[in-house]
């Protein structure tokens, strides 16, 4: 699969993205000038996961999900009550080569994906999948998400423990079942490598540059949605990532 962040265009779009940020202009603006951006990850209704994790008097827990370009799954999830921080970021491939550039390419094994810290007594694992499956992204498209294609695009799952990994594969049985979407979920669980928060840059882009063409169509869709299926899960104000918090 080609990304869409590889041809001419988009390759310039890597280059100047950092300074673009930087100025207030929003890297969507070069991208949707030469590739304009559409939207095809509507949301849909979705029951709550029949298993989900157990109260067990944590109040800090961690998910990794991937689910297309990570502006936009950051963003959401920054908006849900009950999660502390949201860092964009690869995962999938190995630390020496968890570099946008280089995960653009397709080949390293990473995805974009996002790491959540979440209160566990506040919102489960089971009701961010629900989010996920729902809202962030369609569990339904294979090595893409919208304008973007490429295997640093798909969706996938990486549990932190077995727990996680038997609440993910029960809950993609269960919506299967169901038939919730009109084609089969290509989401999968892997095994959980490591995390590698992206670049500065990445961090917050959706609440930094909301006028952005790519967010605009793409993304800020996804918040409204948040808040129209999950009015009791949304928070109005996003919990923002400092980027010292990376280090």
């Amino acid at each position: 699969m080609i990304s869409t962040k590889q041809n001419p265009a988009t390759f310039l779009r890597s280059r100047v993205a950092a300074l673009l940020a930087a100025v207030g202009l929003g890297v969507g603006i070069l991208f949707a000038s030469m590739h304009p951006a559409h939207s095809s990850e509507a949301a849909v209704a979705i029951a709550a996961p029949v298993l989900d994790e157990p109260a067990n008097g944590a109040h800090q827990e961690t998910a990794v999900l991937a689910g297309g370009c990570f502006w936009g799954v950051q963003g959401v999830f920054q908006h849900v009550n009950g999660v502390t921080k949201v860092v964009s970021g690869y995962s999938g491939g190995q630390p020496q080569t968890a570099q946008y550039e280089t995960v653009s390419g397709g080949q390293t094994g990473h995805a974009e994906s996002v790491q959540i810290t979440y209160d566990p007594t506040k919102i489960t694992y089971g009701k961010l999948l629900q989010i996920y499956f729902s809202v962030a992204h369609d569990p339904t498209e294979l090595n893409r998400q919208g304008p973007d294609s490429g295997t640093q695009y798909r969706s996938a799952i990486f549990p932190a423990n077995d727990m996680q990994k038997r609440i993910a594969q029960s809950y993609i049985a269960q919506l299967d079942k169901a038939h919730v979407f009109s084609s089969p979920i290509v989401t999968k669980t892997d095994a959980l490598k490591g995390f590698y928060p992206a670049e500065a840059y990445h961090q917050n882009y959706l609440t930094l540059h909301p006028d952005a063409p790519y967010i605009a169509i793409n993304d800020l869709p996804k918040v409204e949605n948040l808040k129209r299926l999950y009015p009791t899960l949304y928070r109005d104000k996003p919990v923002l990532l400092s980027v010292a918090s990376q280090e």
